[in-house]
């Protein structure tokens, strides 16, 4: 199956790049990323530096390098490779190698889904004709996060002099400022090191390499450095037809992690070299066995969607750090450092709805995390003058709010752009209750919610009530200036999403206070008092809740605006407005960008509230989704998810499957751009990777779950012969198996009780 010109797969488990392509150069480095929660390598090849975006990033060691970008670290290179054949410099990407079976073109790099592995197979040829058969593996370990290996095996087809260059090379890919200091470097029999040190926290880093080399015996070996390089060169002479088996392992541990990184690195990298790579492969893919026993999505009758939904359910699952309640999902994973390893809406509404179905504690961590963070989302309520918890639109490990105020630069004046993503884009506060709430609400874990979630959702509604404003004049509350999910239009008032949000997590708010004051009084009491707070926040909540502006669809259209005014700016397509570009690098958002005084969005708006909420008719949903549809730029790759799951629900099947499509395919297809407003925004976009099994569970499936029953009203695309999953609710496990003819829903032999279905209503 033909994915694009240069990529394909063959059992929808694997992309295959048949090409290497330098315009991908960076998607590319993004879609062959390897990891495990921990830590990101990209998929670059093992002799590229840091101009080729190399880069491992490590969770968990954000920095302030220039005083505006606190980011994640990238680490020193500690699987540098680099061959020589008789003094040439080998390009494993080089192109066009030699097949030596066919004398034509061959090269071949894979990545297996299943696995999390890998690998890459080149047959390069030398100026002067002699030949290599070059294969190398890797993969970042689950069952030792700190630890990736690398198999690095070469052929001689002819006879040659060899040298291998391999070391750690500390000379790191940074976006905003060098953030590794006081680099030391150390050399033993069996490993190199280095470490060093964040210039703003002192975090210290090391990360060591160690490795073996069999089939050959080397003629020297020698061990060079300099002040950010430390490199082994290893001198072979092969003969025709003899292959040398260099095995790699790079081992990472910051201070965050261990009190002594140095010392727990050195231990994690001699277990490893002990086992060897066999074993360590062995050891780490039961683990990818088990989450794809839960997580898999089967689609029969259309490889290419195979293939890409599980390409994006892997990045969803390699950027989520399963192995901690303390820290978020980056929205671009551990990917590089866009978005600065931080959480954004993204992680409640787009990553996090697939574990609520699937691994409901890895959702569950991540709702923790959030809890930790809410004396930072209390700091920045404070000071902006507002009460109870205002969380950051960018969360990294304490909360507070790393999102700067200058986010973009005006390519046609040169001159920053004040943002106002930080301060009024404040519906980041109700979609963490409604993360909650739908957490709750799958898994029936109300442990968490008397333990960290009321306090989260009680802050949040003392934060709206502050925030909103009072009208006497038509007696009701208000959200004014705001910025709702279309970032094109800032400064708005009454955005429907915002304002839809906003009551949903006050009515949250007041269910919640009222199931404990009858099931759990003293837990309220101690929550009461914890919060200095009483009986009259609940009734400001409930008089908020009741008297909220929530804008209605138009009596005659059915169209909800979505802010007051919106309906009034010049009504143009994006195509059109395009048009009006200078410069095609323009920003087109606030407060001068091209979209700002037209109907043009950015990304879902209004749909998005139709996602997430069944508060109206399918056939208003339909009129809006037809009325907001081409209006839609799709400037976020959050939207085309969105678009698709309306449309899966609104009777759009097909629109619905090239949506899905749109969205799988928008790292693979490298569709959305690197930069933006002269800020690097590349990387693996994991907010879509999350929704696309949203796409096919919410849209396709018409999964909805209640308190009480889980209800389903499926539909498949033309294409697709039978859709099968497994999804959790309340701790009991279904299988379902969708086709155009049938829906079968089977209960787990493990289950415990039944669970109530609801189908087609």
């Amino acid at each position: 199956m033909i994915i694009n010109e240069n990529l394909s797969t063959e059992s929808g488990w694997e992309i295959i790049e048949h090409k290497f392509a330098e315009e991908h150069l960076v998607a590319a480095g993004s879609n062959f990323l390897t990891g495990n929660g921990y830590l990101g390598y990209r998929g670059t090849f093992p002799e590229w530096r840091k101009d080729r975006y190399v880069g491992c990033f490590v969770t968990d060691t954000y920095d302030n390098a220039d005083g505006k970008w606190t980011e994640l670290c990238n680490v020193p290179n500690a699987l540098f490779t680099l061959l020589k054949v008789d003094g040439e410099e080998v390009s494993t990407n080089c192109m066009p190698a030699i097949s030596t079976d066919t004398g034509k073109p061959y090269y071949q790099r894979s990545l297996d889904l299943k696995s999390g592995i890998l690998s890459l197979e080149n047959c390069w040829q030398s100026q002067k004709g002699k030949q290599l058969l070059i294969k190398t593996e890797q993969f970042a370990s689950y069952a030792d996060l700190h630890v990736i290996p690398l198999r690095y095996q070469v052929t001689a087809l002819e006879s040659c002099r060899l040298e291998i260059w391999t070391g750690i090379d500390g000379r790191v890919w940074d976006l905003n400022g060098r953030h590794l200091n006081d680099y030391l470097f150390e050399s033993g029999a069996d490993f190199l090191s280095v470490t060093a040190r964040t210039g703003e926290l002192g975090t210290r880093v090391a990360v060591l390499e160690g490795h073996t080399v069999s089939g050959a015996i080397p003629l020297s070996r020698e061990t060079r450095e300099d002040s950010v390089t430390i490199i082994r060169k290893v001198i072979f002479e092969l003969q025709a037809g003899e292959t040398i088996v260099l095995d790699k392992i790079m081992a990472v541990y910051s201070s965050n992690d261990h009190p002594d990184p140095k010392k727990a690195a050195h231990e994690s990298l001699e277990k490893a070299l002990h086992k060897g790579y066999e074993r360590l492969k062995s050891e780490h893919i039961p683990y990818w066995d088990r989450i794809w026993e839960k997580i898999d999505i089967v689609i029969d009758g259309d490889l290419l969607s195979q293939a890409v939904i599980r390409f994006n359910l892997y990045h969803n699952i390699i950027a989520t750090p399963f192995h901690s309640d303390s820290l978020p999902i980056g929205a671009r994973g551990l990917s590089c450092q866009a978005y600065q390893g931080s959480a954004f809406w993204d992680q409640e509404i787009f990553n996090l709805p697939m574990y609520f179905y699937t691994m409901p504690e890895v959702a569950r961590n991540i709702l923790t995390y959030r809890y930790k963070t809410l004396d930072g989302a209390r700091r920045k309520a404070k000071k902006l003058g507002y009460e109870g918890a205002f969380f950051a639109w960018v969360s990294g490990k304490t909360g507070d709010e790393l999102c700067p105020s200058f986010f973009f630069t005006d390519v046609l004046s040169g001159r920053k752009i004040r943002n106002h993503f930080n301060d009024w884009q404040m519906h980041i506060s109700p979609d963490l209750v409604y993360a909650i709430w739908c957490y709750y609400k799958v898994s029936g874990d109300w442990d968490f919610i008397e333990s960290y979630g009321a306090e989260i959702v009680f802050e949040v509604a003392r934060f709206l009530y502050s925030f909103a404003f009072f009208k006497k004049s038509k007696n009701r509350y208000e959200l004014i200036r705001v910025l709702g999910p279309d970032e094109y239009h800032e400064n708005v008032d009454n955005n429907a999403f915002s304002n839809y949000q906003a009551c949903f997590s006050l009515q949250t708010a007041l269910d919640i206070y009222d199931r404990l004051k009858k099931d759990n009084p003293a837990r309220l009491e101690e929550l009461l008092n914890q919060l200095a707070m009483g009986d009259d926040d609940y009734n400001r909540w409930e008089e908020m809740a009741e008297l909220l502006y929530l804008p209605q669809p138009d009596p005659e259209s059915r169209v909800i605006e979505q802010f007051r005014g919106y309906f009034e700016l010049e009504d143009v397509f994006p195509g059109k407005l395009e048009e009006r570009l200078i410069d095609k690098a323009e920003y087109w958002g606030w407060p001068n960008g091209v979209a700002v005084h037209t109907q043009v969005i950015k990304q879902a708006d209004v749909i998005q509230l139709l996602a997430l909420h069944n508060f109206f008719p399918v056939d208003t949903a339909r009129q809006n989704y037809d009325y907001y549809e081409p209006r839609c730029q799709h400037g976020s790759s959050l939207s085309p998810a969105v678009h698709a799951i309306v449309a899966a629900r609104t009777g759009y099947t097909e629109q619905a499957y090239k949506y899905f499509l749109r969205s799988c395919l928008i790292d693979l297809l490298d569709t959305n751009k690197a930069y933006s407003g002269g800020t690097f925004i590349g990387g693996i976009h994991t907010a879509s990777c999350g929704a696309a099994w949203q796409i096919i569970a919410f849209g396709f499936a018409g999964i909805k779950a209640s308190e009480n029953e889980l209800c389903f009203n499926p539909v498949l695309p033309e294409k697709w012969h039978e859709v099968r999953f497994k999804i959790w609710y309340k701790s009991q496990g279904l299988y379902l198996t969708i086709s155009k003819a049938s829906f079968a829903i089977s209960a787990l032999s493990e289950n415990s009780r039944p669970v109530h279905i609801n189908v087609y209503g």
